[in-house]
């Protein structure tokens, strides 16, 4: 009988020592689920109804530049190969590979004993022909003065005017045999046809060179160009500025400071493959700054947005309909308001529809409702510990929340 109310007596404690623990829970569950509205904070969507905890920026006005910066490549304005035009030998090389030429300076001396002689003979058939040439002129005159005198026929003057005639034609051939002679001697001396620097020169005395070799390659460095892809949507803009001699910066690595030179050239189609139109401009190089088949980083400015309205790109949302900000007025009205975007430059945008002043989204978009309230981020302005002399936390806000966790804390610590 003692041990029936025994089992009787433990199955009362365990079934009240249950109770008291699921009562327990059941209070602690409770508290947590008033508390986390609060605890949750930023992190958790809003009610509804409740406004949404945002970080906002003003729009400004200003002057945007539209840059275009790419790579490109430097390229020589005159590249000239210097070939023979006739087949000789090589008598004497007056340049060293490297050197730097002027226009008419000579480099290179060919064998002319052949083109002086030629010249030497032309220059002697033209004297003895300018010799029969005088004689038959002075024959022409006493024929005449006798034809008119009955001393000779008529027909014997006019045989010696045809031999005057033919004899002046001879001479005429005769000269333009020495002018032909002049010329082949002057292939025997190469000079330069423009300023550059010299490249390799593999010719020396005694070589044999003919019209296919190339001697040497002279390219001209001062001034020197830069040529640079430009994306077609800027085409208009690059005409433009090609128009009014629009300065064009080439960043030069080991350069502190950028040169400067003159957009002038724009090409007359846009390649289809990759949608870019090519682009020059022509730089001062006294410094050797810019080496032909150098790649730079190119940048010119082709027009300026004047009193543009910029915001932060973190503003802007992608939609379907187009693009969209959420504009916040005096009363902490969110409104959706579409946008024109003009131009992007790092973290900002220029756009169209929203006015200098105004205070966009910029944080917290994706908890905002079109029409709804907004409140500040206060976590972002000042800190979450409220110091001496502060405001009161308002409900929601960091300093309002931490009290309440707290509390939560230390009823589960208790249970």
């Amino acid at each position: 009988m003692n041990k029936k109310l025994v089992l009787a007596l433990a199955g009362v404690l365990v079934l009240a020592a249950a109770g008291a623990w699921k009562w327990s829970g059941n209070r602690a569950q409770t508290a947590g689920q008033e508390a986390s509205p609060a605890v949750a904070g930023r992190n958790a969507a809003p009610a509804a109804g409740a406004p949404a905890l945002v970080t906002l920026a003003a729009a400004q006005k200003q002057d945007v530049p539209i840059t275009v910066q790419v790579n490109g490549s430097v390229v020589s304005l005159n590249s000239v190969e210097l070939r023979p035009q006739v087949t000789n030998t090589v008598r004497e090389v007056h340049v060293k590979e490297g050197q730097f030429v002027k226009q008419g300076q000579l480099l290179f001396s060919l064998d002319d004993r052949p083109d002086q002689a030629n010249l030497a003979k032309a220059r002697a058939q033209q004297q003895k022909d300018e010799a029969t040439l005088g004689d038959l002129e002075r024959q022409y005159r006493r024929s005449q003065e006798l034809v008119a005198q009955n001393f000779i026929a008529r027909s014997a003057v006019d045989a010696t005017l045809s031999q005057l005639q033919a004899q002046r034609a001879a001479v005429a051939a005769d000269k333009a045999a020495v002018q032909s002679a002049q010329v082949a001697l002057g292939y025997a001396t190469l000079r330069a046809p423009i300023a550059g620097r010299i490249g390799a020169v593999n010719i020396y005395p005694g070589t044999l060179v003919q019209p296919t070799l190339t001697m040497v390659t002279i390219t001209q460095l001062d001034p020197i160009a830069v040529s640079f892809p430009v994306p077609e949507g800027r085409l208009q803009d690059l005409l433009a500025a090609a128009r009014e001699n629009t300065p064009v910066e080439a960043l030069v690595p080991g350069r502190s400071t950028p040169m400067k030179g003159g957009l002038n050239f724009v090409d007359n189609t846009v390649d289809p493959l990759i949608g870019t139109v090519r682009a020059k401009a022509v730089f001062d190089n006294t410094d050797q700054g810019l080496w032909p088949g150098q790649f730079v980083e190119t940048r010119v400015t082709v027009r300026t947005l004047s009193g543009a309205t910029v915001i932060p790109a973190a503003a802007v949302m992608m939609l379907a309909e187009g693009s969209s900000v959420y504009v916040v007025d005096a009363d902490h009205k969110a409104t959706r308001r579409k946008v024109q975007i003009l131009h992007n430059f790092g973290t900002r945008v220029a756009v169209k529809g929203v006015e200098p002043g105004e205070q966009v989204v910029i944080e917290g978009k994706q908890n905002v409702r079109p029409g709804g309230k907004v409140r500040l981020d206060a976590s972002s302005a000042q800190p979450a510990s409220r110091p001496a002399g502060a405001p009161e936390a308002t409900p929601g806000s960091a300093a309002a929340v931490e009290p309440v966790r707290q509390a939560v804390v230390a009823e589960r610590e208790r249970t």
